[in-house]
């Protein structure tokens, strides 16, 4: 479709590369854009533009962070004896609302699933390994997603972290099958974190 402006049609084109974003809401995303106050358009750009220049990963747990060390893992009132495993940096944002867990988290940044290519060198188990023989660990918590590649995942570190003799769990099974962390309310995932299960 053509439009008569080519900053409308370019920006309607910007936002359909978003995902769960198509032709239709793309448009009225623009013209809401469109409509809205030029201040506000502005600050919208504004933070668009800081997120990418000041976000950065933490070094220790690799969640989204404006510093080097995200305000989690600095958190001396945290328990450092446990640690969340989680597939992205929305998940903890989904656990944290949830208000049940107190310990640290390890970000892995996907999982993992060989019809993708994606191995156990594609993802943070190296760098959550070193975290764990480092630290004070006595459990992980697994809380990738509730599918195929978010079970393989969690019994792979599993069998990893039995001969180190790490207590490693399950979220349970409050969450529906298939199903994402981010989209569960705070209510589930916290029973699903209060009801975790020792994976054997």
């Amino acid at each position: 479709m053509k439009y008569h402006s080519t900053s409308v049609e370019n920006l309607i084109n910007e936002l359909k590369k978003l995902p769960g974003i198509g032709q239709k809401t793309a448009q009225r995303l623009t013209f809401f854009i469109l409509s809205i106050p030029k201040k506000e358009a502005i600050s919208l750009a504004h933070a668009i533009v800081r997120l990418k220049e000041r976000t950065k990963q933490c070094k220790i747990c690799f969640n989204v962070s404006d510093e080097e060390i995200c305000n989690i893992c600095r958190d001396e009132r945290r328990d450092n004896s446990i640690i969340c495993v989680v597939e992205n940096s929305w998940d903890v944002i989904a656990l944290e609302k949830s208000r049940q867990f107190k310990g640290l988290y390890h970000v892995l940044g996907g999982v993992l699933s060989p019809i993708d290519n994606i191995g156990p060198d594609d993802i943070r188990i190296r760098e959550l390994l070193y975290r764990i023989k480092k630290g004070k660990i006595n459990e992980v918590i697994v809380a990738t997603n509730p599918n195929v590649q978010g079970d393989a995942t969690a019994i792979y570190i599993a069998k990893l972290l039995n001969p180190l003799g790490i207590k490693a769990t399950r979220i349970a099974r409050g969450l529906p099958v298939g199903g994402d962390l981010e989209y569960a309310d705070e209510v589930t995932l916290g029973k699903a974190i209060q009801g975790r299960t020792e994976i054997i």
